[in-house]
């Protein structure tokens, strides 16, 4: 029973990493019906700011406030350069357009910089261990858990009380309603991408401090779960979002616990059988709304 509350509560501390992704990449997709690939093309960006900051002699906490930063500010780039000129283009265009960027992307981070790995020098405090009770959980474990829930909170909160959280709510139901109402359009779809490029940065710091390491690609694992976890929530609902990244998390987790040492490689694999069933058993996804049967 001991173990097993040791790899919830990892499992929710990774969840917490997957859940903030998939919550900003379902805030443009509910605003704007886009999924970009390339977000995840920001945690890189992350990496690679935190690890010359850190190079140049930055605090670890400075260096994670510039990843944000530029993480927010690239999301917005990425909003004014591909996605605003491509606006009213088909689902699949907007799809393949930031895959292109995403590849694209990887390619200058390979040449620019390097396709090598590169560490990143992390506190020593997150290597030490926490007793609460018969319970031994990591600081980075409770560390994520606090920031990743914090930032959530703050962001339902910013939603619901603030005037641009209520427009970007309204233009997430109907985005042309909204318009017609006197809502600024484009100030709405930047706050959307502004909002997911902060989350994306704040993600990006967790998983750095987790991998302590930035390759070219190393965006490329966790927005693929975002991906899964936003499907799995149903496309379109935010709070389906992050349930779907929680439930990833917490089942990555016992898999790589419980599984026998020579499935351990298979565990991703598994895990997505796992999803696969659940999205078999509720195609719309787990609080998506269910599609009636044309008869």
């Amino acid at each position: 029973m001991l173990e097993f509350m040791q790899q919830l509560i990892n499992g929710f501390s990774l969840g917490s990493i997957y859940a903030v992704l998939a919550l900003g990449l379902a805030m443009v997709y509910s605003t704007l019906g886009i999924l970009n690939f390339a977000y995840g093309e920001l945690i890189t960006i992350v990496g690679y700011t935190m690890y010359f900051a850190t190079q140049a002699g930055a605090p670890f906490l400075l260096a994670a406030g510039l990843g944000i930063t530029f993480a927010a500010i690239a999301s917005l780039l990425m909003q004014l350069a591909l996605f605003r000129p491509l606006r009213g283009a088909s689902f699949v265009t907007l799809l393949f357009a930031s895959f292109a960027l995403s590849q694209a992307l990887q390619g200058v981070f390979r040449q620019a910089i390097s396709p090598r790995a590169r560490g990143i020098a992390v506190p020593e405090i997150f290597s030490t261990f926490v007793t609460i009770g018969d319970i031994r959980i990591g600081f980075l474990t409770i560390a994520t858990l606090i920031i990743a829930l914090t930032s959530m909170g703050i962001l339902a909160v910013f939603m619901r009380y603030s005037r641009s959280g209520l427009q970007m709510r309204a233009a997430a139901i109907d985005l042309t309603t909204t318009r017609l109402m006197g809502v600024r359009a484009n100030r709405v779809i930047l706050g959307a991408f502004a909002i997911s490029g902060i989350l994306a940065g704040i993600a990006g710091v967790l998983w750095m401090a987790r991998t302590t390491q930035v390759t070219p690609t190393s965006g490329f694992t966790p927005i693929l779960i975002a991906f899964i976890a936003v499907v799995l929530g149903g496309l379109g609902s935010i709070p389906g979002a992050v349930i779907g990244g929680y439930i990833f998390g917490v089942l990555e987790v016992f898999l790589q616990a419980y599984l026998p040492i020579g499935l351990v490689p298979f565990q991703f694999a598994m895990a997505l059988i796992a999803v696969s069933v659940l999205l078999y058993l509720r195609p719309e996804g787990l609080m998506g709304k269910r599609i009636e049967e044309k008869v």
